[in-house]
């Protein structure tokens, strides 16, 4: 490497001695030999007297010496700006441009090219592009940051990197509300309004702050901060410029990507991570919680400060309810004794923070008439979904052989009671744990147990844990009980009055959860449950097969309702018509005309055959 960068600084001394070749007199001797950094000018001591103080100097201090060689040491820009200021020197025109101006700057003032040796000198110039022509472009003061980058300390010195800064953020201040004011429009009623359909044209400077440094970034987003400049407008540029920075960004941001990245020579990946948190906005959603998460991981793989860690696990909690599956399943990438595959303390910190958050927002709404104890309320709605988010994510980290009880149990009692409404993913998780960890013991598995509320299954749910094995014994018979209960209820709703309820024994079992008696010995709690159980069954047997009953007397009712309808019916229809009489009235009440014998005899054949019908 040495000997590669003595190549570079050996053709960079020959191509600058051609370049001097074609500017300086030819015809006239050099009385005097500057060093740059290795590379040697040979030049004239009038020309640059003239302009420059420190060569004045030095100059000086060697009168008698007919020809003066000197060196300098720690020029701004090296050699490639001495030879700017000495054509300057020698009234050689050349272009200053934004890529050139902090050099010119920087060695004007190390040579003390100032307007107390000459007039118009170069860092006069250089002051008066810098303020006209670079501080009133936005693009240009980022392309003079670049190239202070490898001035420092002197340019901050000379205040250049202030100054754009400054203006960069005045500049994109100005851009933003110049774009607001574009998308003001007046509405139908004749008020004025915000048309938050356009597009925001305000931004288009993000993509070009990336390139900064991250120490000049992070100053001139600071300053962005204190000019007004909108958090969605500086998350955004956040996102972009870690997206860049970050070398290891492919295992970074993927959640999925449980690869084990090198870990050396991270302190630069390090330093941006820790200067984003300290830059991030503290309204919410200014930037994506999946941008958070992202940090995070990488926080954690890059070993960052705890106050760095702490700071977005804070954050994240505070906005969870938003997040996935995906985003909370953080890898372990610092692997701990126990050898868990996922980072299950620090799901379990967001949490804390989570809950603690919904806790002060609900004690703020507790203060509002209209929105205290609201189940529709922000925070309720906020904790119903991270429910089913932390019931997914135990599902998930369930069957890591390695993870262990307490530290399931603790992600599972993080959220208050009141956050489940349904208590399946609950249950289907700690299922998943107990199959992929048989050798729990009886007391552990009361334990997982205990935080299922079994009034809380769903029917399916409910089936299913009252065939599954792997449950202790008492919450088989709880899931039993409520099983039996839900069944009651049912038919109760069924026949809503008295008369037609179903005759059920009303039993009453004490079930607690796992607490049995102490008189008795665990064989005979084993037998009596056991016992239980059988009744248990038998019960809902009975309750079957008498609602079984129920449907076919309800079914026989309705037939004999149709039947006696249609013979209603017939009857009517046959009186009706033997009421008409073909050959007039009969004038003899007693005698028995022809047409009413023969009514009569038809009358008895269609009930006959009503009959057979039926």
């Amino acid at each position: 490497m040495d000997k590669h960068q003595q190549q570079q600084q050996l053709f960079l001394a020959k191509s600058t001695r051609q370049r001097c070749n074609e500017w300086i007199f030819r015809d006239v001797p050099s009385d005097i030999t500057i060093e740059v950094n290795g590379v040697a000018f040979a030049l004239h001591k009038f020309p640059l007297v003239s302009r420059s103080g420190r060569i004045q100097k030095l100059v000086a201090e060697h009168r008698d010496s007919d020809m003066l060689r000197v060196e300098l040491v720690n020029v701004p820009g090296g050699a490639e700006s001495f030879e700017l200021a000495a054509k300057f020197c020698y009234g050689i025109n050349f272009e200053i441009t934004s890529f050139n101006v902090a050099q010119l700057y920087c060695v004007s003032d190390y040579l003390e090219m100032t307007e107390e040796f000459s007039k118009d000198n170069l860092g006069s110039r250089t002051e008066e592009y810098l303020e006209i022509v670079v501080c009133k472009n936005l693009e240009m003061c980022v392309e003079v940051l670049q190239q202070c980058e490898s001035l420092l300390p002197l340019a901050d010195e000379l205040k250049i990197i202030s100054r754009c800064i400054d203006a960069i953020a005045s500049k994109a201040c100005a851009e933003q509300i110049a774009s607001s004011f574009s998308r003001l429009e007046y509405s139908s009623s004749g008020r004025l309004h915000m048309n938050r359909q356009t597009k925001c044209e305000g931004d288009w400077w993000i993509e070009d702050l990336s390139v900064i440094q991250i120490d000049l970034y992070q100053r001139l987003i600071t300053a962005m901060k204190c000019r007004g400049v909108r958090p969605e407008s500086i998350g955004a540029s956040l996102v972009n410029f870690a997206q860049k920075e970050l070398t290891k960004k492919c295992s970074l941001w993927n959640p999925s990507g449980l690869t084990k990245v090198d870990l050396g020579s991270t302190d630069h990946e390090q330093l941006v991570v820790e200067a984003i948190i300290g830059l991030l906005p503290v309204e919410k959603l200014a930037v994506p919680i999946s941008f958070l998460f992202g940090l995070l991981r990488s926080a954690v793989m890059l070993d960052c400060s705890i106050s760095c860690r702490l700071d977005l696990e804070r954050r994240i909690g505070s906005m969870l309810d938003i997040a996935t599956l995906d985003d909370i399943l953080i890898p372990s990438f610092r692997h701990s004794g126990d050898g868990t595959l996922f980072d299950v303390d620090t799901v379990q910190r967001i949490l804390v923070n989570f809950s603690q958050q919904d806790d002060s927002e609900g004690d703020m709404d507790d203060e509002s008439v209209f929105e205290s104890d609201s189940p529709r309320s922000p925070s309720q709605t906020a904790l119903f979904k991270v429910a089913i988010l932390v019931d997914n994510y135990l599902a998930e980290i369930a069957p890591d052989a390695n993870l262990k009880l307490p530290k399931f149990l603790g992600i599972a009692e993080t959220l208050p009671e009141h956050a489940r409404t349904i208590h399946d993913g609950l249950y289907r998780a700690i299922d998943i744990y107990l199959k992929a960890h048989p050798g729990l013991l009886d007391e552990d598995r009361k334990r997982l147990c205990k935080l299922i509320d079994f009034q809380k299954l769903s029917q399916e749910a409910g089936a299913h844990a009252a065939q599954n094995e792997r449950l202790p014994i008492q919450s088989i018979v709880q899931v039993l009980y409520f099983e039996q209960l839900r069944l009651r209820n049912a038919l109760c709703c069924s026949y809503p009055d008295d008369d037609h309820k179903p005759a059920v024994h009303h039993q009453s079992w004490r079930i607690s959860s796992g607490a049995l008696s102490a008189a008795m010995s665990p064989r005979d709690n084993y037998a009596s449950l056991r016992r239980e159980n059988r009744e248990l069954k038998l019960e809902l047997t009975r309750m079957r097969m008498r609602l079984n009953d129920l449907e076919k007397e309800h079914v026989c009712m309705k037939r004999d309702m149709v039947k006696s309808r249609s013979r209603r019916f017939m009857r009517s229809f046959s009186k009706k018509i033997g009421k008409l009489s073909l050959f007039g009235r009969s004038s003899s009440r007693g005698s028995s005309s022809p047409s009413r014998q023969s009514y009569r005899t038809d009358s008895k054949v269609i009930e006959r055959t009503c009959a057979s019908t039926d």
